[in-house]
């Protein structure tokens, strides 16, 4: 293992309050020591970057060289992070409380519905689920494992695929087997509703004109129709008959399986990313996330076992 090299921590800490303040005597009081002591441990941090970090002003005032800047900014948040992670340590030990962290669509169509199953295995295992768009910070939330849907490389992460997900349209049976427009075949689509949800922040995600370029239909407009925020309110819309839904995979068989819904045709459309497991490499062994992570996959494979069928 290569040694850190690391500057004096006092000094460092003492710089990092002096450069959110720009005033020694405002650093000091934070820190609880003199201006004059400030000064000292600033002075002793240049001499040991060999570089100026402040620059002393006519109005006894000071402020930030270049360089002083740029360390100032990866310092604080060095810093911010080591007090969030000092936070979650000082923390009860709750060994019996796992915290999955996950998108709203997922944990709505997919994963609450299983964790019943998952709570029988492990009866002595409380499982918290908490929804969001944004990647999961594992060094500043309490979270311990996470469901992401991406690329799947992430550094110091270890990273399971759990599942791949396509692309197809899907809609009440009733619309399929419309006396006037039955669907038949996607250039059909070109008569009915597109029900749209717009994906915030992943360009590639498959759209319906996307999906109808990638199978060959011409002359349908894939860009009309009512938009819904969250994957469960547009499959809710075309369970009711407001239109057709371009559904995914992973979300969909739950939907399929109780007949609330019916693809009108096989094509299908693989998407850019896939839904993954993970949790920091430093916790990837403990027993609790080992357990959930080992369900997570055994219901994995059986959704796709099902949905092969």
């Amino acid at each position: 293992m290569t040694r850190r090299h690391l500057p004096p921590l006092n000094a460092l800490r003492a710089f990092e309050a002096a450069a959110r303040h720009l005033n020694f005597e405002k650093a000091g009081d934070e820190i609880a020591v003199t201006a004059s002591a400030v000064g000292q441990q600033i002075k002793t941090l240049e001499t040991w970057l060999q570089r100026p970090l402040f620059v002393r002003l006519p109005s006894k005032g000071v402020a930030l060289t270049a360089a002083g800047e740029r360390y100032a900014f990866a310092v604080t948040q060095v810093l911010d992070q080591l007090n969030e992670a000092t936070l979650r340590a000082l923390r009860p030990d709750a060994g019996n409380i796992l915290t999955v962290a996950t998108v709203p669509s997922l944990a709505a169509s997919w994963l609450i519905p299983r964790l019943g199953r998952f709570k029988a295995r492990h009866p002595a295992l409380d499982v918290r689920v908490s929804v969001s768009h944004g990647l999961t910070d594992f060094a500043r939330e309490d979270v311990d494992v996470a469901i992401r849907l991406g690329g799947g490389v992430y550094p110091g992460l270890r990273s399971d695929l759990l599942m791949r997900e396509s692309f197809f349209p899907v809609c009440s049976a009733a619309l399929v087997n419309d006396p006037v427009r039955p669907l038949r075949e996607p250039a059909d689509l070109a008569h009915h509703t597109l029900i749209q949800e717009p994906q915030e922040g992943m360009p590639d995600h498959i759209t319906w004109p996307r999906w109808l370029e990638r199978v060959g239909v011409k002359g349908v407009d894939g860009s009309r129709g009512p938009q819904f925020s969250h994957t469960f309110l547009s499959l809710q819309a075309a369970a009711s008959g407001q239109g057709v839904a371009l559904a995914t995979s992973v979300l969909i068989g739950d939907y399929l399986d109780a007949g609330r819904l019916v693809r009108p045709f096989p094509h299908e459309v693989p998407g850019p990313y896939q839904y993954y497991v993970v949790c920091p490499e430093a916790a990837a062994e403990r027993t609790a996330i080992v357990a959930f992570r080992d369900w997570l996959m055994e219901e994995a494979a059986a959704h796709i076992a099902r949905a092969a069928e």
